[in-house]
C-alpha cells in the first residue's frame, strides 16, 4: 500500500431541493436531485496508529478548529464500529467556501472513510462505512459515492447513480457564510408545494434542455429564507441570470453559493471570467457537474 494515500472531496450542489416538512426530533424531510461539481477540497492520509489532521489550503483559517472538522468526527464513528481499525494522520487542503451550501464538511468527511476503507480493505459498500457516513452528517452518505442521486429522508435514503445530461455550470459565492440551522429556521412551507421528483421523470428528461424545464419546476424551497438572511445571495442570482446563455440560476443547499448552467464548457468559462471581471471579491468557478 503507498505511504500516502489521496482523495478528492467533490463539492455537492443541490440541483433541487424540495423542504417536505419538519420531524419531531427537529431535523427537515427533504428531497433533493444532487450533483457533484469537478472543483473541491483535496484530501491524504498517512496510515498509522494515532489519529490527527492538519488543515491547509486558501481556505484553511475559515474551516474552524481542526478538534471540530468532520474528517475526525467520520474517523471516529467508524472505529467506534470496526474493532482495531487503522487510522492515521489526514491533512485537508481546503478549497471550497465554508457554510456554503456545497457540503464541503460533509465531502471531506466522506473522503475520509473512503481513505480509511482503502487503508482497511473495508468495501464501500459495507454497512458500517455508511452508518459511520449518516452519524457524522446528513450529507455524508450521498458523498461517500459522489455521482448524481435523489437524496430523500434527511440524507439517509438515496436512489441508485442517475444519468444526468451533460452540465455545464459556474459558482458563485458572494463570501457570506449561511448557517444550515439559521436557514431552515426561516423556511416556512409553501402554499403550492412543488411535485416530487422521481427517477421515471428524470429518464424522460434525457436532453439538455427538457432536463432544464423540468428543473424549473422543483426549485431550491430554501431559496427565500436564505435570500432574507442574506440579501447577496439575490445580487448573486441577478448577476447570473443576466449572462448570456444562463438556462437557469439556483441557490445551492442552504447557500450562499448559487449555480448558473448553461449549454457549453465555452459559455461557461466566458461567463466565469465575466462574474471574476465585475466581482473579483466573490469566490467563482467553472464546473462540470456529474
Amino acid at each position: 500500500m503507498p505511504t500516502t494515500l489521496t482523495a478528492t472531496a467533490p463539492a455537492k450542489i443541490n440541483l433541487t431541493l424540495r423542504v417536505i416538512g419538519r420531524r419531531a426530533d427537529g431535523y427537515h424531510e427533504l428531497e433533493s436531485l444532487v450533483a457533484f461539481a469537478d472543483v473541491g477540497d483535496r484530501l491524504t492520509l498517512a496510515p498509522g496508529a494515532e489519529l490527527s489532521l492538519a488543515v491547509g489550503g486558501p481556505r484553511a483559517a475559515l474551516a474552524g478548529a481542526d478538534a471540530d472538522n468532520l474528517v475526525l468526527k467520520a474517523a471516529r464513528a467508524l472505529a467506534e464500529r470496526v474493532p482495531g481499525i487503522v487510522l492515521g494522520a489526514f491533512r485537508l487542503e481546503k478549497n471550497l467556501p465554508v457554510a456554503a451550501g456545497l457540503g464541503g464538511g460533509s465531502a471531506d468527511a466522506a473522503a475520509a472513510l473512503r481513505l480509511l476503507a482503502q487503508a482497511n480493505h473495508l468495501a464501500l459498500d459495507d454497512p458500517r462505512l455508511h452508518a459511520a457516513a449518516l452519524a457524522t452528517g446528513a450529507d455524508v452518505p450521498v458523498c461517500l459515492d459522489p455521482r448524481p442521486r435523489l437524496m430523500r429522508g434527511i440524507g439517509e435514503i438515496l436512489s441508485e447513480p442517475l444519468d444526468l445530461p451533460p452540465l455545464q455550470a459556474v459558482l458563485v459565492n458572494p463570501g457570506v457564510a449561511l448557517a444550515t440551522k439559521a436557514v431552515f429556521a426561516g423556511w416556512s412551507p409553501s402554499a403550492k408545494a412543488a411535485a416530487p421528483l422521481d427517477t421515471m421523470a428524470l429518464a424522460k428528461a434525457a436532453g439538455h434542455e427538457q432536463f432544464l424545464q423540468l428543473l424549473t419546476t422543483r426549485p431550491n424551497d430554501l431559496e427565500g429564507a436564505a435570500m432574507t438572511l442574506a440579501p447577496a445571495v439575490a445580487e448573486v442570482l441577478a448577476a447570473l441570470r443576466a449572462l448570456p446563455g444562463c438556462g437557469l440560476a439556483r441557490l445551492s443547499g442552504s447557500g450562499a453559493t448559487c449555480f448558473g448552467l448553461f449549454a457549453s464548457a465555452t459559455a461557461v468559462q466566458s461567463a466565469a471570467m465575466a462574474l471574476t471581471n465585475k466581482y473579483p471579491q466573490w469566490w467563482v468557478r467553472a464546473t462540470a457537474l456529474g
